[in-house]
């Protein structure tokens, strides 16, 4: 598979580089990463990194407003110190077998159920390819998984399902409604055969509708239940107007970035 710089070959600044087409045996269509990689890690050869996945890979980077623009607000929290510098891969999407990949369960109208198969691909074919391609620093405690909507749904279950591989959760406005609030049943079943609790970022936008609202804050209080500490190892927050897109979403980048990657202390 190619690997092309997206971004200038200065090593002081960061840098995106394109996976087209990553091939995988559990699903059926192929699909491009983009990777970030931090300020200086060209300069820092014997420096390995935590790594964060997320899942609609294609709104992540470029700079329009449809965009979480994360590359500009990485570059600035790790310039400023107040991040860990860190890898950030970018799973696009497959487009009309998005839904699909990222539900946990079938639905009878809408189908679905794919989530199980996708998290074997992140698990078994692209954590090692990206730990063959770049200094990632191995374990759960230095990888992340997130996602919004239906991509924050995916991340949700599979962090679940797999605490052994990621450790830190951005959980942005999930589609807790997907089959019947089906979620909430599988975060009862999984959690008690769990050997650790992720770290995760929750929220919802409160311009996102009183059923949004009202179902994230229900995901809080269940997590709450299951031994998740507010403040510790869990944080829900609401964000007046915010809304069910890109630009809203890109808002939250810095905190949960902050709350996920925090600089290690003398860093």
């Amino acid at each position: 598979m190619q690997r092309a710089n997206l971004a200038e070959k200065d090593p002081h600044r960061s840098q995106l580089c394109l996976h087209p087409r990553f091939h995988s045996r559990f699903l059926t269509y192929d699909r491009d990463l983009i990777v970030y990689l931090p300020p200086g890690y060209a300069l820092q050869t014997d420096r390995s990194y935590p790594v964060l996945y997320l899942q609609d890979g294609q709104n992540l980077f470029e700079a329009h407003p449809h965009s979480w623009r994360i590359r500009e607000t990485a570059d600035a929290l790790i310039l400023s110190g107040e991040i860990e510098p860190l890898v950030i891969v970018g799973i696009a999407h497959t487009g009309e077998h998005r839904l699909a990949e990222y539900t946990p369960t079938a639905d009878w109208k809408q189908g679905g159920g794919l989530a199980e198969q996708y998290g074997h691909l992140l698990a078994e074919e692209l954590l090692p390819f990206i730990a063959a391609h770049y200094r990632v620093r191995p374990g759960p405690a230095g990888t992340g998984l997130g996602g919004s909507s239906l991509g924050g749904l995916a991340a949700l279950y599979l962090g679940l399902k797999h605490a052994d591989v990621f450790g830190k959760l951005a959980v942005l406005s999930p589609s807790i409604w997907w089959n019947h609030r089906s979620i909430l049943a599988l975060v009862s079943e999984i959690a008690p055969q769990m050997p650790s609790r992720p770290r995760i970022w929750l929220d919802v936008g409160e311009s996102e509708g009183p059923r949004a609202i009202t179902d994230t804050e229900l995901l809080d209080r269940r997590l709450r239940s299951k031994g998740w500490r507010p403040g510790e190892n869990l944080h829900f927050q609401s964000f007046p107007g915010g809304t069910h897109d890109e630009a809203s979403w890109s808002a939250r980048v810095s905190p949960l970035l902050r709350f996920l990657f925090p600089a290690p202390r003398g860093f």
